[in-house]
């Protein structure tokens, strides 16, 4: 497994661009199971999750083709409405298959989905909405077995809010008979793109972006066309990346709407936000105001966002208080922040971050997507070299981002634990 090797103390300057979004492509590639044709999506990005997704819709008879950002999908060859453990286990985000093989089909047979281990993430809410809408559920041997002969429209009400279920509802109503009303929905802007080009293709589905989401089943969907939104997790860690080293860089393709929390905070943190024609342009301070926050659903602060705003809080003025409401889990990177020398204490579901002058480079390991992008941020900052071990983690949620560092000026190269000999170079 490959380590990232990071010499830190080195202000980014320069400007790069933002990737499209991980979580607007995986829905969208999974949408493409509801309509027979030749789907076409842009601007999607290089990820080990993409490549995951595009076998698993092979795997079920689609035709995939990947190259510079496109992505085409044939679905003329569908014949098979089962997704195997072997490619579900590393990505939870494959459970999206179940609510359009299910509309679409009447069968589904869909291992249960695995990927970062921050807690508990079931997927009890999808279930239940396929149940409302007459399909039968069943559970054997690990896989989750859902049929029905025609899903019908139904009132839903989450008991609590998620991303996924939201979408895989969407997607399962499309084609049903009637009309189904989904309520506590998830606003992120992700399920929004979802809505938005399902109904370019014919879908009838209003309320995307608010708590309660209608769909009218039609009968038929045209295939998808669309352009992956950027991502806006892998915005703010940009963003982050420039701030935590003092830096000045532009971030060019972001939707500041998309990103108000993020903002706010980081302005609250003494960064410097200016937005100019195509993005934003940061600096970094001195040293960041300690500042307290708590994640919570769009459009609040998101959890994504929690480890690599921890990173930055490790090196402010005083002391910040984060609160995570999302995952109970989700602070196995602050462990890996101590090894660089932060001052980090768990209570519970709250972490207080005493910040101090300095960090200072050490060997740490990656426990998930976005811990992974916190240690590359504090490795950033940190004196001396850190290296980032179980780095496949970071390339299933950021297209190249040592790459898009060291074109800031970052000094960051990717080795072999084995054969290492811990020497960084210099970017051109």
């Amino acid at each position: 497994m490959q380590q990232l090797i990071l010499e830190g103390g080195v202000a980014l300057r320069g400007r790069v661009a933002v990737s499209g979004a991980k979580n607007a492509a995986l829905p969208l590639m999974m949408a493409t199971l509801l309509a027979e044709g030749d789907h076409q999506l842009d601007n999607v990005p290089d990820l080990a999750d993409v490549s995951t997704s595009a076998r698993l819709l092979e795997s079920l008879g689609a035709a995939v083709q990947y190259r510079r950002g496109r992505l085409e999908v044939s679905t003329h060859g569908l014949c098979r409405c089962e997704a195997p453990y072997d490619l579900v286990r590393t990505m939870r985000a494959s459970v999206l298959c179940l609510g359009p093989l299910v509309g679409r089909f009447g069968l589904a047979r869909v291992a249960l989905p695995g990927g970062c281990a921050i807690g508990a993430r079931p997927i009890d809410q999808h279930l239940k909405g396929l149940e409302r809408m007459g399909a039968r559920v069943e559970l054997r041997h690990g896989y989750v077995e859902a049929s029905a002969r025609q899903l019908r429209g139904a009132e839903i009400d989450f008991d609590v809010v998620t991303v996924t279920g939201t979408e895989n509802l969407i997607m399962a109503a499309v084609l049903a008979r009637g009309t189904t009303v989904l309520r506590r929905a998830a606003r992120e802007p992700e399920v929004v793109q979802l809505a938005e080009v399902l109904n370019a293709s014919g879908a009838r589905i209003e309320g995307a972006g608010g708590e309660e989401i209608r769909v009218e089943g039609v009968a038929g969907l045209a295939p998808l066309r669309c352009r992956v939104i950027p991502d806006r997790i892998e915005a703010g860690t940009l963003l982050l990346a420039a701030a935590i080293t003092r830096g000045e860089v532009i971030v060019e393709g972001l939707v500041p709407g998309h990103l108000v929390a993020v903002l706010d905070k980081l302005r609250e943190a003494g960064v410097s936000l200016e937005p100019v024609e195509g993005g934003m342009r940061v600096r970094g301070p001195e040293r960041p105001r300690a500042v307290d926050l708590e994640t919570q659903p769009h459009p609040g602060f998101p959890t994504d966002m929690q480890a690599q705003f921890m990173a930055l809080l490790c090196l402010a003025d005083g002391t910040s208080s984060l609160c995570e409401h999302i995952f109970e889990n989700r602070y196995m990177h602050a462990l890996e922040l101590e090894r660089l020398g932060a001052r980090i204490r768990i209570e519970g579901s709250r972490a207080i971050v005493s910040g101090v002058p300095r960090l200072s480079g050490a060997p740490v390991m990656a426990t998930d997507l976005r811990a992974s992008a916190s240690l590359v941020l504090a490795g950033l900052a940190a004196e001396g070299c850190t290296a980032v071990q179980r780095i496949y983690h970071l390339d299933r949620g950021y297209q190249g981002l040592d790459q898009k560092l060291r074109g800031l000026g970052a000094c960051i190269r990717r080795a072999s634990p084995a054969c290492d000999d811990q020497r960084t170079v210099r970017a051109a």
